[in-house]
C-alpha cells in the first residue's frame, strides 16, 4: 500500500464537532476500503488566502495515510461531494512523517523573542548618522526655497 497526505478545509460556519464528524466520516470510508488513516491534525480556523465560495476562512485538517489507490479515489469522491468541503488535496508521499506536521512546529514554536538573525544594529540614541548625504533640510527651508 502506498503513503498519502490528504489536507482538507472545511466550511468556516461549521462546528468544530462537525469537522471531527467528517473526519470520523472519512475515517470510515479508508478504512471500508483497507486503508488506514495514521495520523490526523487539527490545524484549526485559519483565514484562506483568497475568498472561496464566500468565505474567508476555513477549518484545516491533516490526514496521514495507508492505503490503496482505490481507497483514495473514494475519499477524494465523498471530500467532492460533501458541501462543506471547501477544498482537498491529496499528495503521494515516499514515508509518512513522525511527529506533528511543520503548520503546528511552527505554531508551537515562538521564536518572535529571539530576533538574532538581524545582525548587529548599533545603538538606538545614534539615529542622526545620515552617511554621505548630508543633514535633511528644515521643513520651512522647503516652503522658502519654492516647492510650495
Amino acid at each position: 500500500m502506498a503513503f498519502y497526505e490528504n489536507v482538507f478545509i472545511a466550511r468556516q460556519d461549521i462546528s468544530a464537532q462537525q469537522v471531527e464528524s467528517l473526519v470520523e466520516q472519512f475515517n470510515e470510508i479508508v478504512k471500508a476500503q483497507g486503508g488506514e488513516i495514521k495520523k490526523v491534525e487539527m490545524w484549526g480556523l485559519r483565514s484562506l488566502a483568497y475568498r472561496v465560495k464566500k468565505n474567508r476562512k476555513g477549518h484545516y485538517v491533516l490526514f496521514n495515510i495507508e492505503a490503496p489507490a482505490a481507497a483514495m479515489q473514494e475519499l477524494e469522491r465523498n471530500q467532492r461531494l460533501n458541501e462543506d468541503i471547501l477544498r482537498f488535496l491529496t499528495v503521494r508521499v515516499e514515508e509518512l512523517e513522525d511527529g506533528p506536521s511543520a503548520m503546528l512546529q511552527s505554531r508551537a514554536r515562538d521564536d518572535r523573542g529571539d530576533r538574532g538573525d538581524r545582525g548587529d544594529r548599533g545603538p538606538r540614541g545614534d539615529r542622526g548618522d545620515r552617511g554621505d548625504r548630508g543633514p535633511r533640510r528644515d521643513r520651512d527651508a522647503g516652503i522658502e526655497g519654492g516647492l510650495a
